[in-house]
């Protein structure tokens, strides 16, 4: 049953669209404009529409179209004459706006009758399906109308949204994600602050990590248009921090990676580092970490300047920025190629290691986690000139402290490090290398694979110096669980790490009784079979 109001609305639609049609033929001027808009008018299925039971969407398209008609029929009697009376830029001016209204109003109507019979209002509906018909009903409301119109669907869908997870999974089964790139596209060219909403919501969707692959799957133009964010004036950065955001959770997928770093982002990305909100520079270093893992972009980084801007956050950033900046930075300076030789070498005269000593002696103050300045060092150390620099200016003392992290990616990092730091300790009592010991042997018992496997080799590194095989020798416990890693059920760990530990503490006939009586006799054939060398 059409209300009153509405059955006015689509009387007069219907009344006023042949009218229209009529006049258009008899038209003098502008007749080329004319048949254009008169393809629009039959594109416009009034109708059917009608056949829906009303609600809000359609009584809004009736009203809008009834102007819109109004207004073209007193343009068509001023184009009847060959000149109209307004004179011609003035009513081509005009046309061209109705032309506009129409084809808008046509899309619409092409959205109301895909969607007409999805949005007809369930009886009796648990509350669930009710919140899913109204989600149904924001979202188209988002496809058609003003923006205005759109905007004001666009906050009442937030609100949904921000209230429960639950509500962002049901409203992406409803087509969410698609309505709102739609929404990206209307507003590029009219409305700023539609944007900044849109993105809002799109973050909002991204913070639900299941449905990210639905973002994931709108690959480029999603990216193209957070891209633009980045690359606008923005007063309050609120816009940047959500672009962001979005972007430095699907960065961590390579393809969508490689369209941010090969499209220009990271410029844009480096610019908000240095301009943009504490946030927002927070977020940016981060997704420029998740490139800088890709050794494809490191050029890109090296040709728009990265190392001083990320020097600078890693200097005076807020914490998260300064841990993002430390990551993006281990990445770009990590591998043997000659360009990370450079880029090393680079980070080195920008002041890396002065940058990276101040976030290690401030860490214990503000909790702030370590692994990403370990893993820098760890970078640096594979190159023996930095191993050298890095043992002399003390930092070895900081990285056999981050061993006692409860962080097991901290503590991984930091055996990872004593392994290249090794080969360069000429004078391991100087240096102070036998503190580690201790606490690589107490790493043994970790849960994961990863960090059982980084502190035997780390030990297998010192098991040169009389020290540290001094100290292991007397540790039974320690040689029992290495012992207990040859064990072949203990998949992704190398054996030779810890057949190398064994071979160095069994030069004594104790030592050799304790690896015996610890099991490793066992495990013997299956070393030789799968031919495990120390190599």
């Amino acid at each position: 049953m059409q209300p009153p109001e509405s059955r006015d609305h689509l009387s007069e639609c219907l009344r006023l669209l042949p009218a229209l049609s009529d006049l258009i033929i008899a038209v003098q001027s502008f007749r080329g404009r004319w048949s254009a808009i008169s393809s629009t008018l039959n594109r416009l299925r009034v109708e059917d529409i009608a056949g829906f039971q009303s609600n809000d969407l359609s009584e809004d398209f009736f009203r809008s179209l009834s102007e819109t008609l109004q207004l073209g029929l007193s343009l068509s009697g001023q184009c009847r004459a060959v000149h109209p009376p307004a004179g011609r830029l003035r009513t081509q001016s005009e046309l061209d706006a109705l032309a506009a209204s129409l084809e808008q109003l046509a899309s619409d109507s092409d959205v109301l009758i895909r969607t007409g019979e999805i949005l007809q209002s369930p009886v009796g509906a648990s509350r669930r399906e009710a919140l899913r018909a109204e989600a149904r009903m924001l979202i188209t409301r988002l496809q058609v109308g003003t923006m205005a119109s759109r905007l004001a669907a666009l906050e009442s869908l937030m609100a949904i949204l921000c209230s429960n997870e639950k509500n962002v999974l049901i409203a992406v089964g409803q087509g969410l994600v698609a309505a709102l790139l739609g929404l990206l596209d209307f507003s590029t060219l009219s409305h700023g602050g539609a944007r900044e909403k849109t993105v809002a919501a799109i973050a909002r969707v991204c913070s639900v990590e299941t449905c990210r692959h639905l973002l994931i799957s709108e690959g480029v133009p999603l990216v193209s248009h957070l891209s633009r964010v980045l690359a606008e004036p923005d007063g309050g950065g609120s816009s940047k921090e959500k672009a962001c955001a979005v972007l430095q959770s699907l960065t961590l997928q390579r393809d969508i990676a490689m369209t941010v770093g090969f499209g220009g982002s990271i410029f844009l990305l480096l610019e908000t580092c240095r301009f943009g909100t504490p946030h927002a520079q927070a977020t940016a270093a981060g997704v420029l970490k998740n490139l800088a893992s890709l050794p494809e972009l490191h050029h890109n980084f090296m040709e728009d300047s990265a190392l001083p801007v990320l020097i600078q956050i890693l200097q005076s950033g807020t914490v998260p920025a300064q841990e993002n900046a430390a990551a993006c930075l281990a990445n770009l300076v990590a591998g043997e190629e000659s360009q990370n030789q450079t880029i090393r070498l680079a980070a080195f005269q920008e002041g890396a290691l002065d940058c990276i000593r101040n976030y290690l002696d401030t860490s214990a103050a503000d909790l702030r986690n370590l692994e990403p300045a370990i893993k820098l060092l760890r970078n640096f150390s594979s190159s023996s000139f930095f191993a050298d620099v890095i043992l002399s200016a003390g930092f070895l003392r900081h990285v056999i402290l981050a061993l006692d992290c409860s962080s097991g990616g901290t503590r991984t990092e930091a055996a990872r490090t004593i392994s290249e730091l090794a080969a360069a300790c000429s004078k391991p009592t100087r240096d102070g290398v036998e503190f580690a010991v201790p606490r690589l042997i107490s790493m043994l018992e970790a849960k994961t694979a990863e960090e059982k496997e980084a502190s035997v080799k780390a030990l297998a590194s010192l098991m040169g110096f009389t020290l540290c095989r001094k100290l292991m020798k007397k540790d039974e416990k320690g040689i029992f669980n290495v012992v207990t890693l040859l064990d072949p059920t203990i998949l992704n760990l190398e054996k030779k790490y810890a057949v190398s530990v064994l071979l160095a503490v069994s030069q004594t006939r104790k030592s050799r009784k304790l690896v015996v009586a610890a099991g490793a006799r066992g495990f013997l054939p299956w070393l030789v079979e799968m031919q495990v060398s120390t190599q």
